[in-house]
């Protein structure tokens, strides 16, 4: 799955756009290496967003095309940070 998707299906980033301005940015990073929007995203990734100056840390725990809302934190464990809103 592409990076900004796995965002904003996840709700670390709650709009597509949103995602894919920080992701070209080069405010995300995929296992320590800047990632595109259009990096893929797979099970066991460690994604790492700078958000002004907050820094986000999560594990990819699972990928799927579409969650309810209230499953989206069961796609991701949080390492370091808190939650983007």
């Amino acid at each position: 799955m592409r990076l900004d998707k796995y965002l904003k299906v996840s709700r670390l980033i709650k709009r597509r756009t949103v995602a894919k301005d920080v992701c070209d940015g080069g405010k995300v990073k995929i296992n320590q290496k800047i990632a595109k929007a259009g990096s893929t995203v797979t099970i066991g990734d460690i994604i790492e967003i700078t958000f002004g100056q907050r820094k986000v840390q999560a594990e990819v725990l699972d990928v799927r095309e579409n969650v309810r809302a209230e499953d989206a934190k069961n796609l991701y464990k949080l390492l370091e940070g808190t939650e983007i809103e």
